[in-house]
């Protein structure tokens, strides 16, 4: 049975203060407390998703049908500032908690909560990720837990709460323009879940997680070149190379996002032989108040694309809501606009519209050819003033249909009010 911890705001409340103990005198050294920054984020979310078409799973023996739930989560983040020295250090903290309001069996496949082995979801769950950090000069060190966001390694935040992860990492930008990161995870607790568990792809768990890689910014910075090389060790492999351009010409400003991915079985192949290629390129022109940007996806090799479960495909170009089109030799091409009200005198308000389509899919029934489409909307509001001022709603509505897979039409409300402490 999957467990659920409940944390209140005292428990955070003393996790931070048993962490300051933890390095003497810190809190009074200039820095420590004057940069510090503390912030309490209130997300209410509600779930709704449609299986079309016959498609739905089945719970305990049931058709679901229908997937829905909502939650009311607090995400407390404390960020501290560094102590004065040659060696500077500090400590970071992360309270999650999430109550469930609504959603017991149709639950299942929102991932907002943990679900008991009966089918039915957990009333509350939640976590604290502790990280200790030093810094030299430019360098920093980071142990502990947190919520990570690598271009090949993307916590996933798109539920309740969001995925962390435990290890450490290094990050240098000791070069004016060039970022330089190294490091290793061992564990993380998925968006829906109070555990901690081994990282893993398609099920089959790696030891370690080994990450290395770069990124140098120049051209005033609207040019920045990647390269990253990761390992989940005795399951794969991967590189990725990424060129990433923004050029004003004239009213316009014209973007660029070009990308490649290698990825192959290692050591002992813990999930047998992989080989993943991705090619993969995005334009968007922007001009006044709107953005149109057209991408275009294409992987080869007889595995899908390759990332730690649970997390986030927005590496990927034509990355969704609902759908990452990451099948094995999917190829899928994009059309997306967005626009912002501001330029109608409505400030806060953005409306997005986008159209994917993937083909050529390589599915697990024989298939040569599977085809698969979605359309997804997003429109937002954030309050520009006044007592709930950067309180944000966000409705997403997202319809998917495939030749192989489930179809499906889903609807999302998220509400994020960030209060700031400190």
């Amino acid at each position: 049975m999957t467990k659920s911890i409940c944390l209140t705001p005292l428990f955070v409340a003393c996790s931070l203060a048993a962490t300051a103990i933890a390095v003497p005198g810190a809190v009074h050294a200039a820095g420590f407390v004057e940069d510090a920054k503390v912030s309490l984020n209130l997300r209410n979310y509600y779930f709704n998703r449609n299986y079309l078409n016959g498609t739905d799973p089945r719970i305990n023996g049931e058709r679901q049908g229908q997937a829905e739930g909502w939650t009311q989560s607090f995400i407390f983040d404390a960020r501290s500032g560094f102590t004065e020295g040659t060696v500077g250090f500090g400590v970071d903290v992360l309270g999650l908690y999430s109550i469930k309001l609504d959603g017991n069996r149709g639950a299942a496949n929102t991932q907002l909560m943990p679900i008991h082995d009966d089918g039915e979801a957990a009333d509350q769950f939640g976590r604290t990720a502790v990280a200790a950090k030093a810094k030299v000069s430019k360098t920093e060190l980071k142990v502990g837990e947190w919520f990570a966001v690598l271009p090949i390694l993307r916590a996933d935040d798109g539920r309740s709460l969001p995925q962390t992860f435990q290890g450490a990492q290094i990050t240098s930008n000791e070069i004016d323009g060039l970022s330089l990161y190294g490091g290793q995870f061992r564990k993380n607790s998925q968006r829906h879940d109070a555990s901690r568990e081994d990282l893993s792809f398609n099920g089959a768990e790696g030891d370690h997680f080994n990450f290395g890689g770069g990124e140098f910014r120049f051209n005033g910075k609207r040019t920045m070149v990647g390269l990253w090389h990761a390992q989940l060790e005795d399951v794969y492999k991967q590189s990725y190379l990424q060129l990433t351009h923004s050029q004003p010409v004239g009213d316009w400003v014209l973007g660029t996002n070009l990308g490649y991915i290698d990825g192959k079985d290692e050591g002992a192949a813990k999930s047998g032989k992989l080989e993943n290629k991705v090619y993969q390129g995005s334009i968007s022109a922007k001009t006044g108040a709107n953005v149109v940007t057209v991408a275009y996806q294409k992987l080869s090799g007889d595995t899908k694309f390759m990332r730690i479960d649970g997390t986030s495909g927005g590496t990927l170009v034509n990355d969704g809501f609902t759908n990452s089109y990451d099948a094995p030799n999917e190829r899928s091409w994009q059309l997306r606009h967005d626009y912002d009200f501001a330029g109608l005198g409505i400030p806060g308000l953005t409306i997005m519209n986008r159209y994917v389509n993937g083909d050529s899919i390589h599915a697990s029934d024989g298939r040569k050819d599977a085809e698969e489409w979605g359309r997804e909307s997003e429109l937002a509001y954030t309050i520009q003033s006044g007592t709930l001022k950067n309180l944000s709603v966000r409705w997403r509505n997202s319809n998917l249909r495939r030749d192989v897979g489930q179809d499906l039409h889903e609807n999302r409300l998220i509400i994020n009010y960030p209060l700031s402490i400190l």
